[in-house]
């Protein structure tokens, strides 16, 4: 799953990463600076329940975006555990196994947008899976929190006290307004890795279904 021997604190750093971008790869950069983790685990989805009727990229063009985008940093690393999962990818199954592939001794950290932890109380068995790890929720500048604060009443206060905000500048950029960008023929350069630029246009990724389709055919 991820590096061997002991580890005090791990980021897990969740989402489908369709594609991955700089906002992602500086979120978990500022998450290891700012919460001192040892090392930040990418852990690209398999079937998430909250997009059943959205359309994901194949899940090995997922995984080797986000390979090449954390290459270069020694602290991040990339995890097939979601991908190699059947059925839905609940985040609590995911912790669960780290946890079991860690001990009880590293603290976990799960990063995630604060768009996602607008969500939380819908999450699979929310109120166990907050005791298992704390939550960093990345956020832009000028993002509006009074709906976070809602959100965050209705937990029990042992479990609000373990999520943690980080303002993070390049949240700006998105992986939806990658995936339109390319299907309009418009630039992505300086928003995401170049490697991933490259693999993105070799692999004629977001493009139309039917020029997928003749993609895929030839």
């Amino acid at each position: 799953m991820a590096r061997r021997g002991p580890v005090a604190r791990l980021g897990i750093m969740g989402g489908t990463f369709d594609p991955i971008h700089y906002g992602h790869l500086v979120a978990a950069e500022a998450a290891r600076t700012e919460f001192d983790l040892e090392v930040v685990v990418f852990v690209p989805s398999g079937h998430p329940p909250h997009k059943k009727d959205s359309r994901l990229t194949p899940a090995r063009h997922r995984y080797l975006m986000t390979v090449l985008a954390v290459a270069t940093n020694p602290w991040f690393e990339v995890s097939r555990v979601e991908i190699e999962r059947e059925g839905y990818s609940y985040t609590i199954d995911t912790v669960k196994a780290f946890r079991e592939r860690y001990g009880p001794a590293t603290e976990l950290y799960f990063i995630t947008g604060a768009d996602a932890i607008l969500e939380i109380l819908t999450w699979h068995r929310v109120n166990e899976l907050l005791t298992m790890c704390r939550f960093i929720a990345a956020t832009r500048p000028g993002y509006h929190l009074d709906g976070l604060g809602q959100v965050l009443q209705k937990l029990p206060p042992e479990g609000r006290g373990r999520i943690h905000l980080l303002e993070v500048p390049a949240l700006a950029i998105s992986s939806t307004d990658v995936r339109e960008r390319v299907r309009c023929g418009r630039s992505i350069k300086y928003l995401l890795p170049e490697a991933v630029e490259h693999y993105i246009y070799k692999n004629h990724l977001y493009v139309s279904d039917a020029e997928a389709e003749g993609v895929e055919e030839a």
